[in-house]
């Protein structure tokens, strides 16, 4: 049995959240394969490995916003990401990692009522 990709489970997840008027989750493409030369730009934008894919710009007390690492049913967290998780836990935005859609979907809902 084949399972969706990352790829899948996030671009199901972002439809669902726009179908319920959520706009204000947006994903974070610090990820995939790219020239050195627009990776060295990137860099020097910003971009850092391990940041979570997702992130809900809405606060709901006690936190500062939702973010989301995406994972296919199969895939894992790297150490990296792991680090990102619970240092933006530790500066109060709720940060998980969510296995496929139905877990991102229910992570949403319930950070929505959060409060």
């Amino acid at each position: 049995m084949t399972h969706p990709s990352e790829h899948e489970e996030q671009k199901a997840l972002t439809k669902w959240a726009r179908s319920r008027g959520i706009e204000l989750l947006f994903a974070i493409p610090n990820g995939g394969y790219r020239s050195m030369s627009v990776a060295k730009k990137l860099k020097a934008e910003g971009v850092q490995p391990g940041v979570p894919d997702m992130l809900l710009a809405i606060p709901r007390a006690p936190y500062h916003g939702l973010f989301i690492e995406m994972k296919s049913m199969k895939g894992t967290a790297s150490k990296i990401q792991k680090a990102w998780i619970t240092a933006l836990n530790a500066q109060g935005y709720k940060a998980v990692i969510c296995r496929g859609f139905e877990e991102g979907k229910a992570t949403i809902k319930d950070y929505l009522t959060v409060g």
